[in-house]
């Protein structure tokens, strides 16, 4: 397979990874919870002491009686069970290395671009590290935006070892071509930039289609563009084009700025939100990210009225980012929801960052705001990282506990210390407001167990964290010789 850059792209796993010869266990096994977010008369409701048994790839009994046999038995007694969680908006590999520079103003093209020199065994190494995270913060479907179609090989032959469910696909302009068109003076850049973008298409088209519906369903990959100001209509169309073929939807970056709103208001007369509709993008489903610079008045009633999600990223511009506009979402019947970007991966962290940042933004501006603002509450953002991606990406078998489901479940403690009373609460999402990923103690997709009583199961945890250090090291390297963190 040959790239956009015209560099032949390695599909083969890395010699250093050895085969997985220990699929992960308990295929067949009653996990007993102390409470569970059940999906009952198309509502999750929270229920005490609740045994589910999965068998093979999905749940197969619920009941709130123990159920009998001399199957296996998973004590989570002290747990919260919930269906495992979605990322509407992801970029895998770079958690782990930007977390040193975001916060310190130097920008993230150089990080970037040392870490493009990687070979292909340092990239999985890279990969690896961070997708170890998000499973074990609890996420189970990752829609993932990495920053180039090679890194979406390289998610895909770690997520295949490991049995991780995803809809990944590489950025349209990839991250080696991005800046100077995301950062153009003028659009003579953007203009310049379409034969290469073409190329890129074909090439993310080429992955898709060749990975399609692989590892039992658990890949399907979707189509990436950057964001709206980064194409033209030449390019979206083929995008377009090229998503309905492969039939897993779009994602990309919306109204991420003020300045990506008025660029596409320029151009094309109308915000970015409209002129996904007058493209015909809504045929499919849609994951947009972010939104700060959305025209509120006008955009909600359009990502509303067409199923699009908004993946609302607390931890997106660093901890300290400003509150994106979920509150508005909420309110005019968005479907939206927590996700992670990047930064970081620690699913349950972003869960209730989303809740603190919607409350605070709804306490600062809701008297005064044009449009109407709801409080967000942490059922809304567990249901926004469950059910509600599901139900866009088509997959009521995703994002629910119910007789059928897929057996994508993660247990969280919440009765030990520091989160919870030494007792099962009444209302045990309310204990996630102060919790994080740290408090996953399994995790489980297409009934595979990767996290299995605190312990990575599917791989060497040791030899992951060692070996996505040194490749995050090798950039340290680099960067102090630029000078980059003076």
């Amino acid at each position: 397979m040959i790239g956009a850059s015209g560099q032949a792209i390695a599909q083969a796993p890395s010699a250093r990874w050895p085969s997985r010869t220990n699929q992960p266990p308990h295929r067949d096994c009653i996990i007993e919870a102390g409470s569970a977010l059940i999906w009952e008369n198309d509502a999750p409701v929270i229920k005490r002491n609740v045994s589910v048994r999965v068998r093979d790839d999905r749940i197969v009994e619920i009941s709130t009686d123990p159920i009998r046999g001399d199957t296996r038995r998973i004590d989570a007694r002290g747990h919260l069970l919930l269906p495992g969680f979605i990322s509407g908006h992801t970029h895998v590999s770079i958690g782990s290395y930007t977390r040193a520079v975001i916060d310190g103003g130097g920008g993230t093209a150089a990080p970037h671009a040392v870490v493009e020199a990687f070979d292909d065994e340092t990239m999985d190494d890279l990969m690896a590290f961070n997708l170890l995270e998000l499973l074990r913060s609890g996420v189970t479907t990752i829609v993932n935006q990495d920053h180039n179609v090679r890194r979406a090989y390289s998610y895909v032959r770690v997520a295949s070892r490991w049995a991780a469910r995803g809809y990944p696909s590489g950025m349209i302009p990839g991250v080696e071509r991005l800046f100077p068109v995301w950062g153009r003076k003028d659009d003579k850049a953007l203009y310049d930039s379409v034969p290469d973008t073409l190329v890129e298409i074909e090439a993310n088209r080429q992955f898709g289609l060749r990975y399609n519906g692989s590892e039992d369903g658990r890949i399907r990959p979707n189509m990436a563009p950057h964001a709206t100001d980064t194409h033209t209509p030449e390019t979206m169309g083929k995008i377009l084009e090229a998503a309905k073929e492969l039939g897993n939807g779009i994602h990309l970056h919306l109204s991420q700025s003020d300045t990506e709103t008025q660029r596409v208001k320029k151009l094309w007369g109308v915000t970015p939100a409209a002129w996904l509709k007058q493209l015909g993008f809504y045929d499919v489903p849609v994951f947009a990210a972010h939104m700060s610079g959305l025209d509120l008045e006008n955009d909600l009633k359009i990502l509303a009225e067409n199923n699009v999600f908004f993946a609302t990223c607390p931890s997106g511009g660093g901890p300290g980012g400003t509150p994106q506009p979920w509150p508005e979402a909420l309110a005019a019947g968005v479907k939206s929801g927590p996700a992670i970007d990047s930064h970081s991966n620690d699913m349950v962290e972003n869960v209730k960052m989303a809740v603190i940042h919607g409350q605070a933004r709804h306490g600062l501006i809701g008297k005064t705001s044009k449009v109407p603002l709801t409080r967000p509450t942490i059922e809304q953002a567990v249901n926004g990282a469950t059910a509600i991606p599901a139900g866009v990406l088509g997959r009521p078998d995703l994002g629910r506990i119910a007789v059928g489901a897929k057996a994508d479940l993660i247990t969280i403690d919440v009765t030990s210390p520091l989160v919870g009373g030494g007792a099962m609460s009444p209302r045990p999402l309310w204990n996630l407001l102060y919790a994080s990923g740290a408090n996953v103690r399994n995790v489980m997709t297409d009934g595979y167990f990767q996290v299995h009583d605190n312990v990575f199961v599917v791989d060497d945890e040791a030899r992951i964290v060692e070996r996505g250090g040194k490749a995050v090291e090798r950039m340290y390297v680099e960067l102090l010789k630029m000078g980059y963190f003076k």
